[in-house]
């Protein structure tokens, strides 16, 4: 498989995507919980979204991506868009941003909290079906009647089987429900073993919230589930399949030998 290039128009879709993952997910959570203040603002060619004090989804994403300096204007909108809800301010930044946003950040003292390696692969040809004699692994599409066993089993596997935390709960069916967001979960003897979300858009099939429960894993799960994401993806146009991985994480082996390369690495600046 020959390797992708990537350029600014590529990390363009990919970061414009997840952002608009993430203000889909604050949207959505404001929704179910109005209390929580939940909203989002565009700013810098990005979207600066907020979901609760210590939300994963209380995050900019996508500044400076759109090719233009982000100017001073913009980064104060950003400082005050958090300031107003007593939360730091945190960014994940893409290297191909425009130069100005790293030099804010370097202007106003922030600091490097997080890295993420941003993982790709081209959709080709029809996904090969799992191999003969393995465990069988049924993938379907959840209905909205079946988000609240998706939510549990996705948040069970994040929680290391344990009884996931309220909030995780609560943060996880709020992206189940974010708009343009397909929920996937695994079954084996017709047991919930893991699941993950699909989001489409602009050509690129974005893989994330993927988890298996413990009891579950080395079995296939999270290879079916790739495997059937992308064969969606590709049924609906897609050229690119896109998922998030810590670097040197079991996620990243797994995608890894599963066929994605690593594209860039995603920086979080926070003050």
């Amino acid at each position: 498989m020959e390797p992708i290039l990537l350029n600014l128009d590529l990390a363009r879709r990919i970061e414009s995507a997840e952002a608009q993952a993430g203000a889909a997910a604050a949207v959505s959570l404001g929704t179910l919980r109005p209390e929580t203040g939940a909203c989002v603002e565009r700013i810098a060619g990005g979207w600066a979204a907020y979901a609760g004090p210590g939300s994963p989804v209380t995050q900019a994403i996508g500044l400076g991506v759109d090719g233009q300096p982000v100017s001073n204007q913009e980064f104060i909108k950003l400082e005050s868009f958090y300031r107003e809800r007593n939360e730091p301010v945190r960014v994940e930044a893409c290297p191909l941003a425009h130069p100005s946003l790293f030099e804010h950040f370097g202007a106003v003292g922030y600091r490097v909290t997080e890295f993420t390696n941003v993982m790709a692969q081209s959709i080709e040809d029809p996904e090969p079906k799992q191999r003969a004699g393995a465990k069988t692994i049924e993938v379907r599409r959840v209905p909205a009647a079946e988000i609240d066993l998706w939510t549990r089993t996705v948040a069970t596997g994040f929680a290391e089987g344990q009884a996931p935390a309220a909030e995780l709960l609560e943060v996880m069916k709020a992206f189940a429900l974010a708009e343009g967001v397909e929920c996937y979960l695994a079954e084996i003897d017709r047991r919930p073993a893991g699941g993950g979300t699909l989001i489409l858009r602009d050509g690129l099939a974005g893989l994330f919230g993927a988890g298996t429960l413990p009891e579950f894993r080395n079995c296939g799960v999270q290879t079916e589930l790739l495997r059937a994401r992308i064969e969606r993806g590709r049924e609906v146009g897609c050229d690119i399949a896109v998922c998030l991985a810590q670097p040197g994480s079991s996620s990243q082996r797994n995608v890894v030998r599963r066929g994605f390369q690593v594209l860039y690495t995603r920086v979080k600046f926070e003050k």
